[in-house]
């Protein structure tokens, strides 16, 4: 069994962050834990509000798994302050972890910004240590520095990405207008391109922490980062395709869809 640490905030909803990190997990076979980096009030609908964890906090939990177990792989989501954001990249950097996934997340889907102002440049020095980085359109355009609306310059935005120390960036396409939701990976100085059709949902709650947290656990289980991608990138199509209608807003993907049809259980169409 491969152990995957995730790095995130809660959802008491269960569709986003530390809790969909971990159905992901479940799902592909490995063994999830987690660091808690925030509380949050949410729902399918909104973001109300955020409670950080303390900075030594979040040092302490990153000590407390990397002193006791093996850890395969990391995925960073949720930071929303500097100094939790210096404690990841100092614990995550003295206990050499391998295999780090940084999803920086910025702003919820329902537009609550979940990192400070004055975060931004420690999100930058945090992406310096992933292996891989998996920002959406918005997202890379601050890390890149400009805006992006062609194809050009998402690859210019991919390069300035890695520029900053990242081994590999994976910018996702879901942002864009339009059926094409391709995504772009750069990775050892080439493209590749995983193109998707849109699927018409509003069931699309946690894709991002879900997919980056698919791609951490596959590169725990030894693939490369292309394959990992590949991989994940049909899990997260298959889960939004099995979707739930819960709630009033944004429903949540189907992360264990799979393993309720193998247990005889009706997953919702």
């Amino acid at each position: 069994m491969r152990n995957i640490l995730t790095i995130a905030g809660s959802d008491p909803s269960g569709g986003a962050g530390i809790q969909a990190d971990l159905k992901t997990m479940c799902a592909l076979g490995v063994y999830g834990m987690s660091v808690i980096t925030a509380v949050t009030a949410q729902n399918t609908q909104a973001v109300y509000g955020v409670q950080e964890i303390s900075a030594d906090m979040v040092a302490g939990q990153i000590e407390a798994v990397f002193s006791d177990i093996g850890v395969d792989a990391v995925k960073v989501g949720m930071v929303s302050s500097a100094d939790i954001i210096r404690a990841i990249k100092a614990g995550l950097t003295e206990f050499k972890a391998p295999n780090i996934v940084i999803d920086p997340v910025m702003v919820s889907k329902s537009g609550f910004a979940l990192l400070r102002e004055d975060a931004v440049a420690a999100v930058r020095e945090l992406v310096g240590i992933a292996d891989v980085a998996t920002p959406n359109i918005p997202e890379a355009e601050i890390l890149a520095g400009h805006q992006i609306t062609t194809r050009a310059e998402i690859e210019d935005a991919a390069r300035r990405i890695v520029e900053l120390g990242s081994k590999s960036v994976l910018i996702k396409g879901g942002h864009r207008f339009g059926a094409d939701a391709e995504d772009l990976l750069y990775c050892d100085g080439e493209f590749l391109r995983f193109p998707a059709k849109r699927i018409a949902t509003k069931n699309t709650h946690g894709t991002g922490c879900t997919l980056s947290a698919a791609i951490a656990s596959r590169l725990g289980l030894g693939d490369s980062v292309p394959q990992a991608v590949a991989v994940s990138k049909a899990y997260i199509t298959q889960a939004i395709l099995d979707s739930y209608d819960l709630g009033h807003g944004a429903g949540p993907v189907g992360h264990l869809a799979a393993l309720y049809r193998q247990a005889g259980m009706e997953v919702a169409e």
